[in-house]
C-alpha cells in the first residue's frame, strides 16, 4: 500500500503536470514536461471525442486541478485524516460510476480512492472517457504502483465492495436500486447560486461570468440562479460577461439558446437576451443550458433563510458579501479544495471506514 507521504508527493506531481499542460507552470517546479504533453494530447483527443470540452475549457480544467494539486494542500488534506486508520483492515474495491457534463468531474473520486488506499473500479462516462485515463497514465509514470489500484469497466461493474455514483435525479433512483444495499454515496443534481447586493466590484463581475458559463453552465458548481435585490438592473452586468460572447458561434450552445430563445418568445415569457445567455426571473435553481434566473429579494436575512431551507439543492454559493452564509468569492466556483467534497459528504471518511470495516 503506498504510504500518505508518497501519496502527497505523486499527487503533487501530477498538479505540475496539469500545471504544465495548462501553460501555468509553478515557477521552478513544473515537474515533467513529458507528462504534461500527455495531458496535453488527451485535451485534443477529448475534443475531438466530444465537442463540449473545447480546449479553453479542459485548459481551465487543468488549471483548477494544478490549483488544487499544490503539494502544500494536499498534505493540509491527508493530515485531516488519522494516517493510522490507513493501516486497519483491507483495501476495499469502489466501483466509481462518473459522470461526464465538465472535463473530469470524476477526478475527485478517483484521488480520494487513491489516498484511502482502496483499488478503484472505474466506469467512466461515454462523454468523457479520455481525461481520466490519461490522468492515470501520469501517475503511472512517476509511480507504476498506482496501475494495479485502477480498473475500468467497460460493461456492468462486477465483484466491488462499495460504491460511488454521479448522476442526475433520474439516474440516481436507478443507483439506488442496484446499488442501495452495498456502502454507497450516490449524488443527485444540485446547483450554484449567487447573491448579489449591487456593491460588486468590475473584477468580481467578470469573474461571476466564470461561475456562471464556465463548462457551458454544465457542471454542479455553475451558477444557474441569481438572487439581486430589488431595483437591481440585472442588464448592467453584461458588458462583463463579453468575454462568454465566442460561445454564441459555437454551434451545439447556440442549438440550446436558440431553443430557449424560441420557447420565451413563442410562450411570451419576459426576459433579456445579451445575443448568447437569456435571462428570466424564475425562482427554480435548474435552469436550461443559456438561460439564467433570478429572483430578487428585501433583505440578505432573507436570502439566507431561503438559502437554508433548499440548503440539500445546492453545491456552492457564490457572493462577494460576507454576510451570506457559506459564500465563496466570485470565480471560486469551479476551484474546489481538496476537502470541499460534492454535496458536503465526507468522501475520504466514507473510504477509510470501509478499510475499517472490511
Amino acid at each position: 500500500m503506498i504510504n500518505p507521504e508518497q501519496i502527497i508527493h505523486d499527487l503533487a506531481l501530477l498538479g505540475k503536470a496539469f500545471g504544465h499542460a495548462s501553460n501555468d507552470p509553478e515557477p521552478g517546479k513544473s515537474g515533467s514536461p513529458f507528462t504534461g504533453e500527455i495531458l496535453k494530447l488527451a485535451a485534443d483527443q477529448s475534443y475531438q471525442h466530444n465537442p463540449w470540452f473545447i480546449p479553453s475549457f479542459v485548459n481551465y480544467a487543468f488549471s483548477a486541478w494544478a490549483n488544487a494539486l499544490k503539494e502544500e494542500k494536499i498534505a493540509e488534506w491527508i493530515n485531516k485524516y488519522v494516517k493510522e486508520e490507513r493501516k486497519n483492515g483491507q483495501a476495499a474495491t469502489v466501483g466509481i460510476i462518473m459522470a461526464g457534463n465538465i472535463p473530469m468531474v470524476g477526478m475527485h473520486d478517483l484521488l480520494c480512492v487513491l489516498a484511502s488506499g482502496n483499488r478503484a473500479m472505474i466506469k467512466l462516462s461515454s462523454s468523457d472517457n479520455i481525461l481520466i485515463p490519461a490522468a492515470l497514465k501520469v501517475l503511472n509514470y512517476d509511480n507504476p504502483e498506482y496501475e494495479g489500484m485502477v480498473t475500468f469497466a467497460d460493461g456492468p461493474l462486477k465483484n466491488f465492495d462499495a460504491i460511488i455514483a454521479t448522476g442526475s435525479n433520474n439516474s440516481s433512483r436507478y443507483f439506488d436500486y442496484y446499488f442501495g444495499k452495498y456502502p454507497h454515496i450516490i449524488r443527485k443534481n444540485r446547483n450554484g447560486v449567487a447573491v448579489l447586493t449591487g456593491n460588486e466590484t468590475d473584477e468580481e463581475l467578470r469573474n461571476l461570468a466564470d461561475d456562471i458559463l464556465i463548462y457551458f453552465g454544465l457542471g454542479c458548481r455553475n451558477v444557474s440562479k441569481i438572487y439581486i435585490p430589488e431595483g437591481f438592473r440585472i442588464e448592467n452586468v453584461f458588458p462583463f460577461f463579453e468575454h462568454y460572447a465566442f460561445m454564441a458561434d459555437l454551434h451545439k450552445y447556440r442549438n440550446n439558446y436558440d431553443y430557449q430563445k424560441s420557447l420565451l418568445l413563442i410562450n411570451r415569457v419576459p426576459h433579456l437576451d445579451n445575443g448568447f445567455m437569456l435571462v428570466k426571473q424564475d425562482s427554480s435553481l435548474i435552469s436550461p443550458i443559456s438561460v439564467i434566473h433570478t429572483e430578487t429579494y428585501q433583505s440578505l436575512d432573507k436570502v439566507n433563510c431561503q438559502l437554508i431551507e433548499i440548503r440539500e439543492q445546492i453545491q456552492c454559493i457564490i457572493s462577494g458579501c460576507k454576510d451570506i452564509d457559506s459564500s465563496i468569492s466570485p470565480g471560486q466556483g469551479q476551484f474546489p479544495e481538496l476537502w470541499d467534497y460534492a454535496d458536503g459528504v465526507d468522501t475520504m471518511d466514507f473510504l477509510l471506514n470501509l478499510r475499517k470495516n472490511k
